[in-house]
């Protein structure tokens, strides 16, 4: 009993507290001492509630537009955007903070921000990367703009992480057309893959893929265009020989290699054996 009566006083209290909050906000947004709105805003902003500061700095817009309180209400109202994770309008308003203030001691934080919203945008690896690119590129600019800012580094990390969910969706295409039988896309592929992001640690298994798709490639073809194709395999691995000669993925390249080298052999033979038929 005396644990649902200390209960039921508990709820009453926070009914009535919430309830005088609510009071309390509806009197601020029809008051028109703007001065009185903009501090409990402020309040607000103070006590991360975002949504009540985020509607009564929208309504201050205007009242305040070309004064002295106004680069700190757009401000609050952009990171007010961002913390309740509609990153789409706090990098508009990002954007347009530095186009309103571009001499603000705040720009260069603004302007990470602005970037890091199209990262925090970036889906999971198999949806529309579009915005993965955004943020790489917005980045790019921050550290080309700013190359001695305290945020360079994170800006770098950014950019890393984006590269690798780019890899990664890149490399589930190619291996999607390996798995279907479609060798030679997925040959391109895996060379794409190796073209785009030469510093990979995974680079030397993309080109055994690409061995692998081109040799499925030429095994499949009819045969008079398979020597040519064998022949792709070979110069495929002497590439990788060259350029992972310590790679331990070489045993399986060399096998690649000797088949595609043994039947270049039968083929000729065969080309032979037929010449001297005639």
């Amino acid at each position: 009993m005396r644990k649902f009566l200390l209960y039921f006083s508990l709820l009453t209290i926070s009914v009535i507290a919430f309830s005088s909050c609510n009071n309390e906000l509806r009197r601020i947004e029809k008051s028109n001492n703007f001065e009185k709105k903009l501090a409990y805003a402020d309040k607000m902003y103070q006590k991360k509630k975002y949504n009540t500061a985020l509607t009564l700095y929208s309504d201050l817009m205007q009242v305040y537009k070309g004064t002295d309180k106004f680069e700190g209400l757009y401000y609050n109202m952009a990171y007010c955007s961002y913390n309740l994770k509609d990153y789409v309008q706090a990098a508009f308003n990002f954007k347009n903070y530095l186009d309103l203030f571009p001499n603000s001691p705040r720009a260069v934080e603004v302007d990470y921000m602005q970037a890091y919203c199209y990262y925090k945008q970036s889906p999971k690896v198999s949806l529309d990367q579009t915005n993965t690119m955004k943020a790489i590129a917005a980045m790019q600019t921050f550290i080309n703009n700013y190359p001695s800012a305290p945020k360079v580094a994170e800006a770098n990390l950014v950019i890393e992480l984006c590269r690798r969910k780019l890899e990664k969706k890149e490399f589930n295409a190619a291996e999607l057309y390996y798995n279907l039988g479609y060798f030679k896309a997925a040959g391109i592929a895996f060379k794409g893959l190796m073209r785009n992001y030469p510093d990979s640690d995974k680079s030397d298994s993309y080109k055994i893929m690409a061995i692998r798709a081109y040799y499925q490639y030429a095994k499949n073809s009819v045969q008079d265009k398979q020597k040519e194709r064998y022949e792709t395999v070979v110069t495929e691995y002497l590439d990788f020989a060259d350029h992972y000669p310590n790679s331990k993925l070489k045993a399986d390249a060399e096998k690649f290699y000797t088949l595609a080298q043994s039947n270049i052999k039968t083929l000729e033979n065969e080309q032979n054996k037929a010449k001297s038929n005639q």
